[in-house]
């Protein structure tokens, strides 16, 4: 079986630490920030770890 391409866009987006979890930026943190609250703006603004069947499928993209 030949080897996997690497799927850029994930690879553009996910990082992978030295332990191996992957990490991801939150989403909704780009426009109209005028109406959300600062508390919910700080938490936009913080990482994420893909956990579950969801990892299994970044990893499976991004041929680790």
């Amino acid at each position: 079986m030949p080897k996997l391409k690497t799927h850029k866009g994930t690879a553009k987006r996910i990082k992978t630490t030295g332990s191996g979890k992957l990490i991801r930026e939150r989403a909704y943190g780009n426009h109209m920030l005028s109406k959300k609250s600062k508390g919910r703006k700080r938490a936009i603004a913080t990482s994420a770890e893909v956990k579950g069947g969801m990892a299994q499928n970044v990893k499976r993209a991004l041929g680790a």
